[in-house]
């Protein structure tokens, strides 16, 4: 079913609630079921609703999931709600009471904005996103808020509103994930040029885009949620130049200062694994100046200290062994601290962390738990064991 329309009825809505739970291994009996009261298509439709709000709760919560429309795209491709809620926070503290929400999707990003007391004008192409985008104001109460326009985002009329902002689909049906900024739709280089035009603007952008493509005019910001780096926001209006990694839940934020690259300095007690945002946003410096240590490679993202200090930023392990490369000798050592529970992480490996450890670790030695390291000291393969200090 590629319309809405017969889901937002009292016989849709009731029918929705029905299948709210069903776990998969049982849709083939509740469709079963179902369809001896009720049209097999809108059965089916409710079915398939169910199982992407049941999808959706992971980023929207299971409340407000359970209340909105969504799409296969959109379920993958919306903003989380938290990410969403700490964007739509800042454009409110620049004073930004209206935008211009293109490339809008489902509404994941309106739906923060209107709850932060933004007016937003919502557009997307797609007709059946556009009607979730507006079902979902309506059934969060936001509809007094949210203007939800089937068009195309290059036609939309912005100067009216105080800022912009623009998420540009980066997939393609035919070529998975975009990597290249002028294959999305729209191309960057036009939400750069609608960006520029506007007092204040939000361009959603992949983690992984070159530092060297942001614009001069533009603060880029990396952000991360429970340590996964979620996005790249650039932003218009706000502080030209400026580099920052914001970590969620908080926010805390790190601000860059411009630093050179940390030295290399030898393994100390404790080894820090910075966040991705702060790797992303190429702060691994500020940190390590925070913490008074230096990298253990010049090319790994490793930060090692003699002391033991409090940041939001890395994470410490406290080192105990540093051995070459060699599964042999790390088993016996498994072995000899009665490690049952391992965790390996890897950095200027290539080795896989599922292969080794199915290696040193076929069985429990015993109930305590280690973390190995498969990284780069000096530029020596090496296996770093310690625990989270």
């Amino acid at each position: 079913m590629n319309d809405l329309a017969p889901l937002l009825t009292p016989e849709g809505r009731a029918l929705l609630d029905t299948v709210r739970d069903t776990a998969p291994a049982d849709e083939l009996a509740v469709a079963t079921r179902l369809r001896r009261e009720h049209p097999a298509e809108l059965v089916s439709a409710a079915l398939g609703q169910a199982r992407l709000r049941q999808r959706a709760a992971v980023k929207f919560g299971a409340e407000d999931a359970g209340r909105m429309f969504f799409t296969p795209n959109g379920v993958e491709q919306s903003t989380r709600a938290s990410v969403a809620t700490y964007r739509a926070q800042r454009l409110r503290e620049l004073g930004v009471t209206s935008v211009a929400d293109l490339c809008s999707g489902i509404g994941g990003d309106a739906i923060a904005l209107a709850r932060a007391g933004i007016r937003v004008l919502a557009v997307d192409h797609d007709p059946l996103t556009a009607a979730a985008a507006r079902a979902n104001a309506d059934a969060l109460g936001l509809a007094g808020l949210i203007e939800v326009r089937e068009a195309d985002v290059t036609d939309i009329d912005t100067a009216p509103y105080d800022a912009v902002f623009v998420d540009p689909a980066r997939r393609s049906s035919g070529r998975g994930r975009i990597f290249d900024p002028e294959a999305y739709s729209p191309p960057l280089s036009w939400a750069i040029d609608t960006a520029l035009r506007a007092p204040h603007a939000a361009l959603k952008i992949a983690p992984g885009i070159p530092h060297e493509t942001v614009p001069a005019e533009a603060e880029a910001e990396w952000i991360s949620d429970g340590g996964d780096v979620k996005e790249a926001v650039l932003w218009f209006g706000t502080a030209p130049g400026a580099v920052r990694a914001t970590l969620l839940p908080g926010p805390r934020t790190l601000l860059g200062r411009g630093l050179a690259n940390p030295g290399v300095r030898p393994l100390g007690r404790y080894l820090y694994e910075p966040d991705g945002a702060v790797i992303r946003a190429h702060l691994v410096a500020e940190v390590a100046e925070d913490l008074e240590g230096g990298l253990i490679d010049a090319t790994i993202a490793y930060i090692t200290a003699d002391e033991l200090r409090a940041t939001p930023y890395a994470t410490a392990y406290e080192i105990t062994d540093q051995l070459p490369f060699s599964v042999k000798k790390l088993k016996a050592l498994l072995r000899e601290r009665e490690v049952g529970i391992l965790t390996v992480k890897k950095r200027g490996s290539a080795v896989e962390p599922e292969e080794l450890r199915r290696k040193v670790l076929p069985k429990p030695y015993g109930a305590r738990s280690a973390t190995v390291f498969l990284t780069r000291v000096a530029g020596a393969p090496t296996m770093l064991v310690g625990a989270p200090a």
